[in-house]
């Protein structure tokens, strides 16, 4: 039988669903990827319930699909996407939901290069125009991040800016979630932050809320 502690495809520690979602990743730059889960059995085993790993909260952009980028399939990930990852009241419950009620081990941040979202902030911040609409409220959002970016480097580029912005996102989710910091205090959940290369498909890790090597 085998230790469910060490076991890869049932990951129920942060470290085990870590080493599951980069290994993933490197399957899917390697251009050997197995599609995993993605079968009528796999389907057929998830009607009377869901056990996701992990939880993905990434940018809404088209080329960053979570189960392909990181090799899932069917019941992996839960995932939650709004542009530009910014947080709302609608986007931190559901990330909530994700610990408190399906005891999922991990939670992704997820950015990627040339971010459209940060691009328009940043223009928004050099000409002080806003776009119109709801857009404007994601803008809002996304600005302190770009203006940490410049303070740290004024010709800091859009890639550096993303950065920086996966990063503070991480850092609210333990701050305005008492769910979420409890989780990590206690060992049972990692938050980690990762921004995506499109043209190599790898995901970086650039903020962790703690160990999380296995």
């Amino acid at each position: 039988m085998a230790d469910k502690e060490n076991d890869t495809s049932h990951p129920n520690t942060p470290a085990l669903a870590w080493t599951t979602l980069m290994e993933g990743n490197k399957r899917f730059v390697e251009n050997i990827a197995s599609h995993p889960n993605q079968d009528a059995v796999r389907r057929t085993s998830l009607t009377s319930g869901q056990h996701p790993f992990v939880t993905i909260f990434g940018c809404s952009d088209s080329r960053l699909a979570a189960e392909i980028i990181f090799d899932m399939g069917l019941g992996d990930a839960f995932v939650v996407r709004t542009a530009g990852h910014v947080i709302d009241n609608t986007a931190l419950g559901s990330i909530e939901f994700g610990e408190e009620y399906l005891k999922v081990p991990l939670i992704v941040v997820l950015g990627h290069d040339s971010c459209g979202a940060v691009t328009a902030t940043q223009a928004a911040v050099e000409t002080g125009s806003m776009p119109a609409g709801h857009v404007r409220g994601i803008v809002e959002l996304i600005t302190p991040s770009v203006l940490a970016a410049l303070r740290e480097d004024s010709a800091s580029d859009i890639d550096s800016m993303v950065t920086e912005h996966v990063k503070q996102t991480a850092a609210r989710l333990l701050e305005e979630s008492p769910i979420i910091a409890a989780g990590v205090s206690s060992g049972k959940t990692a938050v980690v932050g990762l921004t995506y290369h499109l043209n190599d498909g790898r995901a970086e890790l650039v903020y962790d809320s703690g160990p999380i090597a296995a």
